[in-house]
């Protein structure tokens, strides 16, 4: 049986295609044309994800003339709802009410022009997470890491009107998932939460869940040191005081499964506070056998040993795969 043949032809383009069993191009003119054919067809196939296609281009001069006709083909033979729009000088493929690529002018676009007043900087594009915190520490230590994965990072600061979400769990995950998919379902958002706590042996795992409420409801990190410090008073050597901070992550978005990762962060209690850094009992937590506590460490420091730091590590592995099932419930 014989394919069918496609032809688009005016003064300045001209392109032959047809359908068969792989892509395949092939282009007269310069370098510099082959080059803009090759980027503009792979590109489009790769993110259809369709393979047959075959052209041959005798002239070109225009994008969006080429991705007219490569559209036209595909539409025929897969019978996908494709359309072009041109916005702004850049040129979209829609799919029904999805957008499925991209193709930008050489030299870029002004943000505004394609966004709108909305998006007037660089800083202002870009999803978010939020934190599920109002603790401007933790945060800090959050936003440095999804930084490397292209996300901004609030807290809930920026949503004054939200209830407080009780913690009434009996485990750091239960705590976790409270916050995080409450949170999620109230806004809409991709919202992480982390319930992270002390653990000390010799007090059986206290304070554990309670450890932002140990020494009462109206708790703040000195009247909780302090009463660590009377609990193990009569602990005097360094091994019978070893403790572990402890993280529990959960990120948690609308109608989907949430992601859980933990981990532990091994050390023990210093007898008296050490240094300025930090929040809640950093000041004496012994990072294991360094002699330092954790209030004496940078937070770049912090960051690549500490419970959190490692818990972000899991998160961040297992976060793609997350993503790609959560793009697919969309």
């Amino acid at each position: 049986m014989t394919e069918k043949i496609y032809e688009y032809r005016d003064e300045k383009n001209w392109f032959i295609g047809t359908w068969a069993g792989f892509n395949y191009f092939t282009c007269f003119g310069d370098d510099q044309v082959f080059e803009a054919v090759q980027k503009d067809f792979h590109h489009l196939l790769d993110q259809l994800q369709e393979s047959g296609l075959q052209i041959h281009v005798v002239s070109y001069q225009s994008r969006f003339r080429l991705l007219s006709f490569l559209i036209q083909i595909i539409k025929d033979k897969t019978q996908r709802p494709l359309e072009l729009r041109q916005q702004a000088g850049a040129t979209l493929v829609v799919e029904g009410d999805k957008l499925v690529a991209v193709y930008l002018p050489e030299k870029g676009l002004p943000l505004t022009d394609f966004f709108g007043q909305t998006v007037e900087t660089a800083s202002d594009l870009g999803d978010s997470i939020l934190i599920a915190t109002k603790n401007e520490g933790k945060t800090k230590e959050f936003r440095q890491f999804f930084a490397q994965l292209g996300y901004k990072v609030e807290n809930l600061n920026a949503y004054p009107d939200l209830p407080d979400v009780a913690e009434t769990g009996l485990t750091f995950e239960e705590n976790a998932r409270l916050k995080a998919e409450t949170i999620a379902e109230l806004t809409g958002k991709m919202v992480l939460a982390d319930d992270s706590g002390l653990k000390v042996d010799v007090l059986g795992g206290m304070p554990g869940v309670w450890s932002a409420r140990f020494s009462g409801p109206d708790a703040t990190d000195a009247s909780n040191n302090a009463k660590l410090l009377h609990e193990l008073a009569m602990v005097f050597e360094q091994k019978d005081r070893s403790a572990q901070f402890h993280c529990t992550l959960v990120m948690a978005a609308p109608g989907a499964q949430s992601l859980v990762v933990e981990a532990d962060w091994e050390g023990y209690i210093a007898t008296a506070p050490q240094g300025e850094n930090g929040f809640g009992y950093d000041p004496l937590f012994l990072v294991g056998e360094s002699g330092k506590t954790s209030a004496e460490l940078s937070l770049e420091e912090k960051n690549k040993i500490s419970h959190r730091a490692k818990a972000l590590e899991k998160l961040v592995e297992a976060f793609p795969s997350w993503q790609e099932e959560l793009a697919k419930q969309s």
